[in-house]
């Protein structure tokens, strides 16, 4: 299925039922009173987080939501039914906005959130209301009044304990293969991988956790150069941050620094993220070369750590690492 993060879509809650003008005819009082009764109230349009959705496809296919207005009154002083309300389901992680003023009006985080995103419309009132001692057979009564209506603007941002940066080509869909039982699309090219992609790390002693490959970070990515400005949304949410820089690349350290730059450019609060560099195709240098490469980024990065998603070798130790850090942030330390 088709990955979907960004979706324009528009709502109307439903309208009030009107009011109704009627009077008591019976056998015996061939002029009664006022009994019109009053109208339904329209229903809401509410927006559900669902963890069973990872994606905003199904917006490709219906873009419109209603919800039923509500009946009109009747004679005998009988109400209008209240319309039924539209349940919109998202995926968790969804961000809802105005899409005219660009104001965010929900995130919606866990699973279940709701949130009413266009109120129905009260019922107008019956002419039973209206009578007075004056009036007492008034011919008035009020219409409903109309539903809220908006174009929205949904944008999903990925909730992953751990998210995988680094320029095309650095290996991250291969690492994520490799730490975990996706199966993302992997090639020697840049750009291979189109879409953010998830996967599960399972550690013996740790609860799983949720790595997101996020893809199409290049130089000029946070003013919407290649792939970036489409994705750089599902960064915030991580808890970590995997830098993957390709060791084998004669501008290591300038490649790392472009991705910072991005990352920094974009949101400001990504700068005291907690980041593990990874040097990524170690087998592809020699050790001099490792030593140096080391030297240089031990210098500003606390935690570096040398690896092969080719060979395996230093998977084992990133998994500790990413689970060591993850379970130090869940004792605040």
């Amino acid at each position: 299925m088709a990955f979907v993060d960004y979706a324009k879509f528009y709502v109307k809650a439903g309208d009030g039922g009107n009011g109704c003008v009627s009077f008591r005819r019976e056998k015996y009082v061939p002029k009664g009173g006022p009994n019109g009764g009053d109208g339904g109230r329209g229903g809401d349009v509410i927006i559900r987080a669902s963890s069973a959705l990872t994606s905003l496809i199904d917006f490709k296919y219906r873009s419109h939501f209603k919800a039923e207005r509500g009946e009109h009154g009747k004679g005998k002083d009988m109400h209008g039914r209240g319309g039924k309300s539209c349940t919109v389901d998202v995926p968790v992680g969804s961000v809802i906005k105005d899409a005219e003023t660009g104001e965010c009006l929900a995130d919606l985080t866990m699973d279940g959130d709701v949130f009413i995103v266009a109120k129905g419309g009260d019922g107008g009132l019956g002419n039973t209301h209206f009578a007075s001692g004056t009036n007492r057979t008034p011919r008035i009564a009020t219409k409903g009044k109309g539903g809220e209506e908006f174009w929205l603007v949904i944008e999903l941002k990925l909730i992953a304990d751990v998210g995988l940066v680094g320029l095309p080509n650095a290996g991250k869909s291969t690492l994520l293969s490799r730490l975990s039982a996706a199966n993302p699309k992997i090639g020697a090219y840049p750009f291979t991988t189109l879409e953010p992609q998830l996967g599960v790390l399972q550690y013996s002693y740790f609860e799983p956790c949720i790595i997101a490959d996020i893809p199409g970070l290049v130089e000029g990515a946070h003013q919407g150069v290649g792939l970036g400005h489409n994705f750089l949304r599902h960064v915030e949410r991580t808890s970590i941050l995997v830098h993957v820089v390709d060791a084998a690349e004669e501008e290591v350290e300038n490649n790392y620094r472009i991705i910072s730059d991005e990352l920094l450019r974009y949101k400001e609060e990504l700068a005291g993220r907690i980041q593990i560099l990874v040097l990524n195709k170690i087998d592809l240098i020699d050790e001099n070369r490792l030593k140096e490469l080391y030297t240089v980024f031990a210098k500003f990065c606390d935690k570096v750590l040398p690896v092969s998603g080719q060979t395996g070798d230093g998977l084992s130790e990133l998994k500790q690492l990413i689970v060591d850090t993850l379970e130090k942030m869940q004792d605040g330390q």
